[in-house]
């Protein structure tokens, strides 16, 4: 009997990290977030630079536009407007160094700037660019799965 609890509960141990595991790689696949927060006209005095997001692969994907705005305070704001893109685990939005980016290879080879996590699929959302980054750098802005260092999208920026 002592034996059939110590396998029972051995099986569900693992029964409940093989859940967990599974849950957080595959539940992306089916939930979608929707994020639509507004640009205040003060935070985009200045266009710095812009471009528009494409698919990294046939499974990877993204769309939408992509601006750098600097604010009258001089804050400058990412803003991904009508972004449209495929979920994943551990999803983060980076301005990347590099330009014209077409693999995972080229993003790890760069330097990179997080500014933080992807706030949803769908949608317009905002990322501030810290104070002491110097934004005329980044080159390219991307989705990237920190988890498994997979490139979702990415957008060559364009200056302004």
């Amino acid at each position: 009997m002592r034996r059939l609890v110590i396998v029972a509960l051995v099986a569900g141990a693992i029964g409940f990290v093989a859940g967990a595991v599974f849950w957080w790689l595959a539940s992306p696949l089916w939930t979608r977030v929707e994020v639509n927060e507004s640009l205040s006209a003060e935070a985009q005095t200045a266009v710095l630079a812009s471009g528009a997001f494409r698919d990294a692969d046939a499974v990877h994907k993204g769309s939408g536009d992509v601006s750098l705005f600097r604010g009258a305070d001089g804050t400058v704001t990412l803003r991904m407007t009508d972004f449209s893109g495929t979920n994943g685990p551990d999803l983060k939005v980076w301005l990347v160094e590099a330009e014209n980016i077409q693999s995972s290879s080229d993003v790890t080879a760069s330097t990179y700037l997080s500014l933080g996590p992807l706030k949803g699929t769908d949608g317009d959302q905002n990322y501030t660019v810290p104070a002491d980054a110097d934004v005329g750098r980044f080159n390219s802005v991307v989705i990237w799965c920190e988890a498994f260092s997979v490139l979702f999208s990415t957008a060559d920026l364009e200056p302004a």
